[in-house]
């Protein structure tokens, strides 16, 4: 079946929706990354959480736009599933970052802990890798490189699992205030659920390397 997919690919026309849509989603969802790690870095932080939040609305449309194309294409790159797969698991992980920027905006947290730093750091390097493994889709040859990158972000998500499992022991264990251990646990929750996400697309690219490979 794979050496099918590969020859019929060579018979239809190179692909101008699907994979630029991936590409404007993978740069989009990188730079949201980068700004919410800049942000937790940051004393006057304001500005960019909520350039955060208008990035998650940017890669929303595009996700949208990518399943009103599903609908009216005839042809597509690869399975239909696993496009439609790819980008949802990608604007989760969007949604999750912004939840995590609006609530701290909500909670007004002013003091940014050493776990919230690691998460958006290791939300960063997944984010990362899924661009790259993105940018690589439009290309058989890069497949390798994309497993590789798949790797890289299961190996960040047990990484982040970790820090969140470690935070919220010490938050209960050193923080007094209620409300506190609320607002904390709750950016970081979300946080943590972004780099499940990430392990979602990944889940996905992988399985597009093994049909294609």
């Amino acid at each position: 079946m794979a050496s099918l997919n590969n020859i019929f690919q060579y018979l239809v026309p190179k692909d101008k929706v699907f994979y630029p849509l991936f590409e404007r989603a993978a740069v989009k969802l990188k730079l949201l990354s980068e700004t919410l790690h800049e942000a937790v870095n940051t004393p006057n932080r304001d500005g960019l959480l909520k350039e955060v939040e208008k990035l998650k609305s940017e890669i929303e449309n595009i996700a949208q736009t990518t399943r009103v194309e599903l609908g009216k294409s005839f042809i597509t790159p690869f399975d239909r599933e696993d496009i439609h797969a790819i980008i949802s698991a990608v604007d989760e992980v969007a949604d999750n970052l912004s939840d995590a920027a609006s609530r701290m905006r909500l909670y007004q947290i002013d003091k940014v802990t050493k776990p919230l730093r690691k998460l958006t750091e290791a939300n960063l390097e997944a984010c990362t890798e899924v661009h790259n493994a993105l940018l690589g889709l439009k290309d058989n040859k890069n497949l390798p490189q994309i497993a590789e990158s798949c790797k890289v972000i299961y190996r960040l998500e047990r990484k982040a699992d970790k820090v969140f499992d470690r935070a919220v022991a010490d938050i209960f264990e050193n923080e007094t205030n209620m409300m506190d251990i609320i607002r904390y646990k709750e950016v970081m929750m979300a946080l943590e659920s972004a780099t499940d996400s990430c392990r979602k697309v990944a889940n996905v690219l992988e399985t597009v390397t093994v049909k294609y490979a």
